[in-house]
């Protein structure tokens, strides 16, 4: 029997809270017994003996990558030997995965550590994480020969869906709270084909409507309490370990939204370490902005015993989620891995993406909470100076361009509020003051050769006296 085959047929749910063992999920992948999530195991996986060897594992990967088969070139189904069996004719690919990991110097002096990368999920098709993910629930949808495919989101999760139910002739329901994502992502979705309901509620809201949906008409839930994401998902911490040779970092750090990305790159993570695939675990970090932080005082004021939802609000909103689903999955690989979980200020974020920038690459304001909550981890002692941190960016920096304009222009906090709470006369006003150094406004000239040259010399000035 071959690698493929073995591993095709061993695939099993289990609830994560009771430990049942359903045959298949209920249309809202909750248990049927206790109402928790479910997620796939691999009771054929015999981790002390496994039935492959490592080496020739990752030698057939690696082949995969010069193949003109649609499935090898995708970064996902290139990795299906350690994915649930769903047969060729329903995957829809769109060459997902296969995202760069870039060094950023600049932001490791500003970091205070040596050996600083990022993966840039935001180089997937639609632009973000939610591809790796997608590409596998959605075939799973085709798989069950569902018409409709549905998802409540805060601009991603819609893009992405919306993209591959086309691509595999299904239609799609987005629903999203009015006026709370980024227009740069919404488009997507309309441009894609979905039927886009905005809702006038946060995206938990939109969640309880999908729920109640889902149970009455005969659509494909897709958002990431669909097991099937998570598993595609996870395939960003296998490639991330192939482009480093299969060598661990020490920390990897990873936005915190609804904790579905955290649980899928962890859960990848111990099974590449039982099945010897890599030596070690590294530590992985959640980091949330301070307006959405539900599981940061989860995990500070309770231990990880309870999770008190809240109303969100952040100016990153692919993060601005108040009751995230996922949060006993990601409790579980913090506490396996040794991670942290930090918040941080939406000041604090601003500054690391425009850092990030600096460095010639380009993400959402989600993406650079990881830069952010870095420092502080640095700052904390719990990331020394010469251990290796990767970064994941989870959105490409198109997603939310307003974010970005705002910041150089100086009109991001120009209103004294962030969040929805005056920074005026607090430390908050001077560190936005103090990031002043990192905007670059157009500047408007008449057309004079003269007036470019004397902005040269200016910005060369102004470059010498910053370095």
């Amino acid at each position: 029997m071959s690698t493929t085959q073995t591993f095709e047929s061993i695939s099993r749910l289990r609830c994560i809270a009771c430990g049942a063992t359903p045959d298949s999920a209920s249309r809202d992948f909750r248990c049927t017994a206790c109402g928790d999530l479910l997620e796939f195991f691999f009771p054929g996986w015999a981790f002390d003996s496994p039935a492959f060897d490592p080496a020739t594992l990752k030698a057939l990967w690696l082949s995969r990558c010069t193949s003109r088969d649609a499935l090898d070139q995708s970064g996902v189904w290139r990795f299906r030997e350690l994915l649930p069996h769903i047969p060729e004719e329903h995957a829809i690919t769109l060459r997902e995965g296969n995202t760069p990991l870039y060094r950023l110097p600049r932001c490791a002096r500003a970091a205070g550590v040596e050996n600083l990368r990022a993966k840039h999920q935001g180089m997937n098709p639609t632009a973000s994480f939610k591809d790796t993910g997608m590409t596998f629930a959605a075939s799973f949808a085709h798989q069950g020969r569902f018409a409709w495919v549905a998802c409540a989101s805060t601009g991603n999760t819609s893009a992405s869906m919306a993209a591959y139910a086309a691509r595999g002739n299904m239609r799609s329901l987005v629903l999203i709270p009015e006026g709370k994502i980024s227009w740069g992502k919404l488009s997507q979705s309309l441009d894609y084909g979905a039927l886009t309901c905005q809702l006038r509620t946060d995206f938990d809201g939109c969640v309880r409507i999908l729920n109640d949906l889902v149970r009455q008409k005969p659509v494909c839930l897709l958002n990431s309490v669909n097991p099937y994401r998570i598993e595609g998902q996870k395939t960003a911490a296998i490639e991330l370990m192939e482009q480093l040779a299969w060598e661990p970092p020490d920390h990897i750090i990873v936005p915190g939204g609804n904790l579905g990305n955290s649980s899928a790159i962890g859960k990848a993570l111990i099974e590449m370490r039982d099945l010897k695939l890599i030596s070690r675990l590294p530590k992985l970090s959640i980091i949330q902005a301070h307006g959405a932080n539900p599981f940061y005082r989860s995990v500070r004021e309770f231990g990880g015993r309870k999770l008190e939802a809240m109303t969100a609000d952040t100016l990153a909103t692919a993060i601005r989620i108040g009751n995230p689903a996922s949060w006993k999955k990601a409790l579980r690989v913090l506490q396996a891995t040794g991670g942290e979980v930090e918040e941080v200020t939406e000041i604090e974020i601003a500054t690391a993406k425009a850092e990030i920038g600096a460095d010639g690459i380009g993400c959402e304001p989600a993406s650079a909470v990881t830069l952010a909550g870095l420092k502080k981890l640095r700052r904390s002692g719990f990331v020394k100076p010469g251990e290796a941190v990767v970064l994941i960016l989870t959105g490409h920096a198109l997603k939310d361009p307003d974010f970005t304009i705002k910041f150089h222009r100086g009109e991001l906090f120009a209103d004294t509020a962030v969040a929805g709470t005056s920074i005026a006369g607090t430390p908050e006003e001077t560190e936005a003051a103090q990031a002043k150094y990192l905007q670059r406004a157009p500047v408007v000239l008449d057309a004079d050769l003269g007036a470019v040259i004397a902005a040269l010399d200016a910005a060369e000035r102004n470059s010498e006296l910053c370095s």
